[in-house]
């Protein structure tokens, strides 16, 4: 069961990054702009979209959550998704910033960040998701 979790988790991801990375290509296509301050806003928007859509997809479908919405699970799935926020954005606007690298193009390079800081915060993701936010509970049934 957890194996098929995860797959459900890592298919719900590839939807996320669809939706992360078209916004972020979306915005950058538009303004003209690849780095700077400007990608770091356009990052925390696409991320933003993206978690509103992991929220769902991921509460009904992969961890089959059927309960009620609620404050406090919406509030663990807010902390474990900002503190990845952090992370992801920080990560590609640090690397962005410091490259391209390795012949890349600063657009390509701009990808190529977001897709490392995607893949770093997947863990935490999935196991913060799992085990604090979607977690089983025990109930006694008398």
């Amino acid at each position: 069961m957890f194996f098929i979790t995860f797959l459900k988790f890592l298919f719900v991801g590839a939807i996320n990054t669809l939706i992360d990375f078209g916004v972020l290509n979306i915005l950058m296509f538009f303004s003209g702009i690849e780095k700077g301050w400007p990608y770091a806003l356009f990052k925390a928007i696409s991320f933003s979209l993206a978690v509103v859509n992991s929220y769902f997809l991921n509460k009904n479908w992969t961890f089959q959550k059927k309960n009620a919405f609620t404050g406090n699970e919406f509030s663990k799935f807010f902390l474990i998704s900002f503190i990845s926020f952090c992370l992801n954005v920080s990560l590609a606007v640090l690397l962005v910033n410091e490259g391209p690298f390795f012949g890349f193009s600063s657009y390509l390079w701009a990808n190529f960040s977001a897709v490392v800081a995607a893949f770093a915060t997947t863990f935490i993701n999935f196991f913060g998701y799992k085990y604090l936010v979607f977690k089983e509970t025990n109930r006694n049934i008398s």
